[in-house]
């Protein structure tokens, strides 16, 4: 699965994962490999981010300003404000404030 974060400043992060796990208006829900589509409005939260590789450590290292944080070798958290989501055909993509 494919997933874009973008905000109007950059973009915040881009690459293959596992999951992602997103604060939703009613709840905090995950998407994996082959999820339905669907659209979201997104609220204040933590996005998690589940990859299986430790190719984003080099655009940690390129964006430190922007790029989500580490909370483990297989874990990103990124905080946002609001956002919406969409996901069709295992990509994501998040427009985060």
């Amino acid at each position: 699965m494919y997933l874009e974060i973008v905000s109007p400043e950059a973009t915040l992060f881009s690459s293959e994962v596992d999951a992602v796990t997103v604060p939703g208006v009613d709840g905090e829900f995950e998407m994996l490999n082959n999820h339905a589509a669907i659209v979201s409005l997104l609220t204040a939260g933590t996005v998690k981010i589940k990859v299986h590789t430790q190719n984003h450590l080099e655009y940690d290292k390129l964006h430190p300003e922007v790029a989500p944080h580490v909370s483990d070798s297989k874990i990103l958290t990124l905080n946002i404000k609001s956002g919406t989501l969409e996901l069709k055909d295992n990509k994501i993509i998040i427009l985060a404030d």
